[in-house]
């Protein structure tokens, strides 16, 4: 596979930096840096974005996550391997990238869950987090980027 251009936030530079103010902004949330990566994870593996599953087990690995763990994402329901807070964060993470699969996404029972795990703070973080990744895996699919390419 060969990439149809150069990543669009090379192009136009400008648009990096707030992307990564973005990505450090969910840091400030109070959420286990593996969760987050996490999420991204099964966000990027939903959408299908080679490139960013690829950076996202590689970030997810250098935050402390074990390879028995990431393997599992794609099956976190019936998978052992994750706490009641880690799967309420996946289920807002899939439903929150799932938006046309149904009226309601996000539903209440999976907001209340997230929310029973998480204060307003974590859940600001994880839905940004969702959000960012949802917007990588758009601009890297559209353009065919290359997993392992830096960008």
């Amino acid at each position: 596979m060969q990439s149809r251009m150069s990543n669009p936030v090379n192009v136009l530079p400008d648009a990096l930096q707030p992307i990564r103010t973005l990505l450090q902004a969910t840091r400030q949330g109070g959420v286990a840096e593996t969760t987050l990566e996490l999420v991204h994870l099964r966000v990027s593996q939903i959408n299908g974005c080679s490139a960013c599953v690829d950076a996202g087990s590689t970030s997810a690995r250098k935050a402390g996550e074990t390879t028995e763990r990431l393997l599992a994402v794609s099956a976190w329901r019936e998978s052992p391997h994750f706490d009641d807070a880690e799967r309420a964060a996946l289920a807002m993470a899939e439903a929150a990238t799932r938006l046309a699969d149904r009226g309601d996404a996000v539903t209440d029972d999976i907001w209340e869950a997230a929310a029973d795990h998480y204060d307003e703070a974590q859940l600001a973080a994880i839905v940004l987090m969702i959000g960012v990744t949802n917007m990588f895996n758009r601009l890297n699919a559209t353009t065919r980027q290359i997993a392992g390419s830096a960008w």
